[in-house]
């Protein structure tokens, strides 16, 4: 089944304490290029998400997005300074000895100079937190990949008419080939009884100068080709496998192929089924830009 490199995945989960919310979406891309938008402090999840998405994620541009709330305070220790508390309060006083000052220091005057104290937090469980946060990932890119299939499915539907038409529009060039080479020899031996009147043509002539002609705007090979890649095509289109990239070199053939019926053709009719082979073969060339 082939997907489409567009999609949108999300998540959210209570796990371990944390409320974890994960959501993926992508656009196309050559390849596949990952950025991550993870809370501070949490920056080593960046690299973990990409390799773990990657397994599931061939081509794309992805980006990923990770609020994680904890839900039970880590534990912490509030450390004093007791030195530079001690500073403070000598200076407090000297100020209230020399200028006869009233001296009112409290808890609270303390607590309004934070370089007393130095919080020093629960150091972070790494292990704990990507446990948590892959659990609800996984969940989020089980969505984005089913979305992606989905439109993957939409674009297999839409190629295989494509093709379809391209098969009719093939199958009125090989029918009108051989015609235009029949009304070629009828105007050729028309002129030459014209111009010669009552002398007797040559017909040898005649059928070489048709051999000639038959062989300039014959389409069989291109056609044949052609025929070749689109059931290629489908073949791929019935893959799982990552296909994007192969089937726009594919795409690159089938307009070689038509390029060269239109340049040999001859006929008004079949130049018109060539524009329309190229109009569709560019319309494939478009979906397939959206494939994995």
């Amino acid at each position: 089944m082939i997907r489409s490199m567009t999609g949108f995945g999300r998540a959210q989960a209570a796990l371990d304490g944390m409320q974890i919310t994960v959501e993926l979406k992508s656009v196309n891309h050559r390849y596949f290029e990952f950025s991550a938008r993870t809370p501070k402090g949490c920056g080593f999840l960046d690299e973990k998400l990409k390799s773990h998405l990657q397994t599931r994620v061939a081509r794309g541009k992805v980006e990923c997005y990770v609020s994680l709330e904890m839900l039970d305070e880590p534990d912490c220790t509030v450390q004093i300074n007791h030195s530079l508390a001690a500073g403070y309060r000598a200076a407090m006083n000297e100020l209230a000895e020399r200028y006869d000052l009233e001296n009112d220091v409290t808890v609270s005057t303390f607590a309004r100079y934070y370089d007393i104290f130095t919080v020093h937090k629960a150091q972070t469980d790494e292990d704990r937190i990507w446990n948590a946060v892959r659990t609800v990932a996984d969940t989020a890119a089980d969505s984005f990949v089913s979305m992606r299939e989905k439109e993957g499915e939409k674009l297999r539907h839409d190629i295989l008419s494509r093709c379809e038409l391209i098969l009719k529009d093939v199958e009125f060039i090989e029918a009108r080939s051989p015609e235009t080479v029949r009304q070629y020899n009828d105007k050729l031996l028309e002129r030459m009884r014209t111009v010669l009147e009552d002398v007797h043509v040559d017909e040898q002539r005649l059928l070489t100068e048709a051999a000639i002609f038959a062989d300039k705007v014959a389409v069989a090979e291109e056609t044949v080709r052609l025929r070749s890649h689109i059931d290629q095509m489908r073949s791929f289109l019935e893959s799982d496998a990552t296909i994007g990239r192969k089937m726009d070199f594919l795409v690159q053939e089938f307009n070689r192929e038509a390029n060269t019926i239109g340049s040999k053709a001859q006929d008004v009719e079949i130049a018109r089924r060539v524009i329309d082979i190229k109009a569709e073969i560019e319309k494939i060339r478009e979906q397939v830009q959206n494939v994995e």
